[in-house]
């Protein structure tokens, strides 16, 4: 994986995280309608307030419920302590706890510990009316609720200053979508957008690859036949006794470093270097120069090296006698290929042939002129 594909990965997985967890949390936030009734001395009458200010909790039960609120009474406002206690404690009521210094969960099973129908979170101060979804796994026996600050506190007020305060939770509307929807609409957009230009860059440099290696690999068959129907155009010789190479002076095979013996097939090089034809031929595929001297007789044979620009390092030929054949180029025809190989073996013809040695110093004159190693070692 490059840079670009892991770019694009490490991109577009937070995305689609952020897009699921948005979409689902909007998804499950259940409003919740909250009713109070307490009784105001100055008016001397029954006072009722509505609204519709609350919020389930991730894990409560979307449930009704109402009684008196009730508030902490112990050292600790904030329903830590496993034993605090309430101003009301007389079903059915309702905990009233502000947010802070425990996790939801222990909030809400405190309360029910204590027998309340509900539990009522206000949030933290300097929050104003905001509210949060609250997770509280493992406290999803009664219902929960949160709201907000200046609400929460108005009710607290309300209960120190010794009202009795009634609270009717209901169920109310999911949250709408709409106060949100150019922003989701945007976000869709612009995942999808990008979603759908990478998935199209990854198509066209896969694609562009996939090309790239069938035309290497289709030019490389085509290289290798031709560079193989080249060597086959040099001379085989079959070793007999008395041949020098089979004498007690004799040499191996560098290829195999096996003895050479009677009958066996030799190919005779354009350098005059001999090896057999089972273990040379494989090497000048792969390497296409001689083992001993190094000469290129590829190039010999009107195979030349044609190296093209890359942006892999390519080793140099002349470091390890070794060339890839997917950059080899056929340079001459078929027939200027068997007059360049046959011209190489003049030197190793036998002393019958004294016609064709007459052409032996003007070839290797040419050879030479053109920097290839023709009839003696490089």
């Amino acid at each position: 994986m490059n840079r670009v594909e892991k770019f694009w990965f490490w991109f577009l997985i937070p995305l689609m995280v952020f897009l699921i967890s948005f979409h689902t949390t909007e998804a499950i936030s259940v409003m919740a309608s909250v009713s109070l009734f307490y009784f105001n001395s100055t008016s001397n009458r029954t006072v009722f307030e509505r609204c519709e200010c609350g919020l389930y909790g991730f894990n409560s039960p979307c449930l009704s419920a109402q009684g008196v609120v009730g508030v902490p009474v112990s050292a600790d406002p904030y329903a830590c302590d496993k034993n605090t206690d309430f101003t009301v404690m007389k079903a059915p009521w309702i905990a009233l706890i502000e947010r802070g210094n425990c996790s939801f969960a222990e909030k809400i099973q405190v309360a029910t510990r204590r027998g309340a129908t509900a539990a009522v979170i206000y949030n933290s101060q300097g929050k104003g009316n905001n509210t949060l979804l609250m997770v509280h796994q493992g406290a999803e026996k009664i219902v929960a609720i949160m709201i907000g600050n200046v609400k929460g506190m108005e009710i607290l007020h309300r209960i120190q200053s010794g009202m009795k305060v009634t609270m009717v939770i209901e169920v109310g509307k999911k949250r709408s979508l709409s106060m949100n929807i150019f922003t989701i609409l945007f976000i869709s957009v612009s995942f999808f957008v990008v979603a759908a230009a990478t998935v199209g860059c990854y198509v066209s440099y896969s694609a562009r690859r996939l090309i790239i290696a069938r035309a290497q690999s289709r030019e490389q068959r085509q290289l290798r036949a031709r560079a193989k129907k080249a060597i086959e155009q040099m001379q085989l010789r079959t070793l007999k006794e008395g041949d020098k190479e089979i004498g007690p002076d004799g040499d191996s095979c560098v290829v195999c470093f096996e003895q050479y013996k009677p009958n066996d097939v030799m190919r005779v090089l354009t350098c005059n270097h001999v090896f057999h034809k089972t273990c040379i031929d494989p090497w000048l595929l792969e390497h296409g120069t001689c083992p001993l001297c190094k000469c290129d007789i590829l190039k010999v044979l009107g195979v030349e090296m044609d190296v093209e620009p890359q942006s892999e390092s390519v080793q140099a030929p002349g470091s390890s006698g070794q060339r890839p054949l997917s950059t080899v180029t056929i340079v001459n025809e078929e027939d200027s290929l068997s007059e360049t190989a046959s011209s190489g073996y003049d030197s190793v013809q036998g002393p019958d042939e004294s016609a064709q040695e007459a052409h032996v110093p003007s070839e290797r004159h040419v050879a030479t002129a053109s920097g290839v190693c023709l009839g003696v070692p490089c």
